[in-house]
């Protein structure tokens, strides 16, 4: 998500003030996120009523009252006073308000997962569907078909997962599928995992390897990456027999292809050039 600096700073107003409501006893993390997702949905479909909270040439309040007198009643008011920083906060577009307000509600579901002690079992969770749909192309269109409609998006996607994920992570997928954003599913989840290591200040190494690594190996892995980026990453590891021996890192941009597959590409380019 690439927010410009009135945007960034209007995040920024709005995650502090979610940690505020979330803070609250008595407060649901997950409800105030699914919530939230609600609202995201809403302005998705009404594209005027975006453009009216979204206008940072109007008057902040009348953005406020607009937004409740729609909403009082029909979601919590932990869940409103979010809403009330997100749209009288001052925002570059009304489409980096509605991805801003959709970073949020995302947060409060990881919230909730981590006060329940599952934010790494959502983290692999959402890496392993990432790379089934990922590996699955057929599957990649359906659940990104725009013909479709999102509830039947959501229903093929329920239909795949039943009840072998955590309530977080099927939430927090169907939000993917219900609105691609113009990138394919399973780039839309791998943001997902890296907000979930964002939230524990980490940052994320995507590992090929043909051969499961014992957690010795992961562990040794890890440390070396920490070192050479001087960061801490979380680890997600992807066996994939057509690597060979060695591993393919990613990490941001940056790919280390230290397998058997990488090089012989790379001696082919050689030969070619």
């Amino acid at each position: 998500m690439t927010l410009h600096a009135a945007s960034r700073d209007a995040l920024g107003f709005a995650e502090t003030r979610l940690d505020e409501v979330l803070g609250d006893a008595g407060t649901n993390p997950s409800a105030v996120g699914e919530e939230l997702l609600s609202v995201v949905e809403l302005l998705t479909r009404e594209v005027g009523l975006r453009r009216a909270v979204g206008d940072g040439s109007s008057d902040p309040e009348a953005r406020k009252r607009l937004v409740r007198s729609l909403l009082q009643g029909k979601v919590s008011e932990p869940a409103l006073g979010v809403l009330d920083t997100v749209v009288g906060s001052r925002w570059s577009s009304p489409r980096e308000l509605l991805d801003g307000l959709e970073t949020v509600a995302r947060k409060a579901l990881l919230v909730s997962a981590d006060k329940a002690g599952k934010l790494d079992t959502v983290e692999g969770e959402l890496f392993h569907l990432a790379r089934i749909v990922e590996a699955e192309p057929e599957l990649e269109r359906a659940l990104g078909d725009q013909v479709r409609s999102a509830s039947g998006r959501r229903s093929l996607l329920r239909g795949l997962v039943g009840e072998k994920v955590d309530a977080v992570t099927l939430v927090l997928v169907e939000q993917v599928v219900a609105r691609p954003r113009g990138r394919g599913v399973a780039a839309g989840i791998d943001t997902l995992v890296e907000q979930a290591a964002a939230y524990r200040s980490k940052s994320v190494a995507y590992v090929k390897s043909a051969t499961e690594l014992t957690g010795g190996q992961r562990d040794q892995l890890a440390a070396r990456l920490e070192q050479i980026y001087r960061r801490s990453l979380a680890l997600h590891v992807q066996v994939d027999d057509k690597v060979g021996a060695g591993l393919v890192i990613r990490v941001g941009d940056e790919v280390i292809d230290g397998s058997v597959a990488g090089r012989i590409e790379a001696l082919r380019r050689q030969l070619a050039s």
